[in-house]
């Protein structure tokens, strides 16, 4: 049996894998699981986005992995810094998942379509393509990205795995 590198990444976290290690994060309901991966380097990433903007926060020193806007900057660089080329990453996303029925359809309440929408902003202004998406719905995701291959698992009670 072989015995599998896994590189977990928590709520509001990213983190690179390399060397056939795989990035895993459990818990995606309005979250956004985006990950990015360079197949000529076989560099992967992932980060797990709480919230779309940074402009929202209220806090002095912000966890720019909670944030769309921050967070995917921050982990290209950290990839490019492993020697990924970011001409060549390809994105995956799972999660932003509306959790809960409100008979209000204020913005402030749709927080997973809107970290949906702000991770394809920000992908588009940095010319990155989405290769697939297993976005939206109301239920849960653990998602998994091999380094080697580039695939991501996703896991749901409701769907069971599927790979994209």
């Amino acid at each position: 049996m072989i015995q599998q590198n896994i590189v977990k990444v928590g709520m509001a976290d990213l983190n690179i894998a390399t060397d056939r290690a795989v990035l895993k994060t459990t818990g995606l309901g309005s979250c956004v699981g985006l990950t990015l991966f360079d197949e000529r380097t076989r560099i992967a990433g992932m980060a797990h986005v709480m919230l779309p903007s940074s402009q929202i926060a209220r806090e002095a020193s912000i966890n720019i992995a909670k944030f769309a806007d921050t967070a995917i900057p921050d982990l290209i660089e950290r990839m490019k810094r492993a020697g990924a080329d970011s001409s060549r990453l390809i994105a995956k996303m799972a999660g932003g998942a509306q959790m809960f029925a409100f008979t209000s359809q204020s913005d402030a309440m749709r927080i997973g379509p809107r970290n949906v929408e702000s991770c394809k902003e920000m992908l588009d202004k940095l010319r990155i393509k989405i290769a697939a998406e297993d976005t939206g719905g109301n239920y849960g995701r653990t998602i998994e990205l091999d380094s080697n291959s580039g695939i991501l698992s996703i896991r749901s009670v409701q769907f069971g795995i599927k790979e994209i």
